[in-house]
């Protein structure tokens, strides 16, 4: 199963990468934007409740330490989100019919946030994801479920892009040099990767007690996937007045593909 693993750290990397990447090309436009974000809050919602909670608690066998541990989770990740201030991922352009007041309330919100703490914020987190991803997978290996890793990975390469997008656009706003903006980029690429890797490889040295690390994380990753999606994503999302219907269809697609990714285990 290692190969899975190292298979989606490499996606991984390459989109994040791509991501960042760009701002120097083209300018992802804001309708665009709340859509990518409605449709990946479906997703990872779906992944906690369909995949990562549900095999949390088969590996721990509690129910209530599982539900305890994800509660732990998603306040850990509420905490973070307000200390660093981060997921700000409205960088493109405003659409026309956007109110101006709207629009000069991001600008100001983009003037105020520091990109060095938005990417240690982001660091943090995308660490999480790497260890969600390695958890998942390694669950998989331990109950021979192949596509276990399917869910937690598909969400992590639809939001990566924009964490990197965010980070990267900010540089630019604050004067960073491209130079700059590109070693900041690779570096926050490889997070993800790293810290799955690191933590499937520590697992491995457990021996009969991985069974119990893995539903561990699992219950925090699904702690932490509802709080970026119910907390963070979705109230972005939410306030906009326009494409309600397009935005709740998105929503609802991203929650059918990870129901869709269960049905295949």
């Amino acid at each position: 199963m290692t190969w899975l693993l190292v298979t989606y750290c490499v996606l991984i990397a390459a989109v994040s990468m791509l991501g960042g990447w760009l701002p120097n090309f083209i300018k992802l436009g804001h309708r665009h934007t709340q859509m990518v974000l409605s449709l990946v809050s479906g997703v990872m919602l779906g992944v906690a409740m369909v995949h990562l909670l549900p095999h949390s608690i088969e590996l721990l066998r509690d129910e209530q330490l599982t539900m305890l541990i994800a509660l732990g989770g998603l306040l850990f990740m509420f905490f973070l989100i307000r200390m660093f201030h981060f997921h700000y991922h409205d960088t493109g352009e405003a659409d026309d019919h956007e109110c101006e007041h709207h629009g000069h309330e991001h600008e100001i919100r983009r003037s105020d946030i520091s990109w060095l703490g938005l990417a240690v914020g982001f660091s943090v987190h995308t660490i999480i994801d790497g260890v969600a991803l390695a958890a998942a997978v390694g669950a998989g290996d331990s109950h021979s479920h192949m596509l276990l890793g399917l869910g937690v990975f598909l969400a992590i390469l639809l939001h990566k892009p924009l964490d990197a997008l965010t980070i990267t656009s900010l540089m630019a706003v604050r004067d960073c040099t491209p130079q700059q903006r590109a070693l900041v980029n690779v570096i926050f690429a490889l997070m993800c990767p790293l810290g799955a890797l690191a933590f499937y490889a520590g697992v491995a040295t457990l021996g009969e007690s991985q069974q119990m690390v893995y539903g561990m994380a699992l219950a925090v990753s699904a702690g932490v996937f509802l709080c970026i999606s119910l907390s963070d994503l979705l109230p972005e999302v939410q306030f906009h007045s326009h494409d309600r219907l397009a935005m709740s269809c998105m929503l609802l697609l991203g929650v059918g593909i990870a129901i869709s990714i269960e049905m295949l285990l």
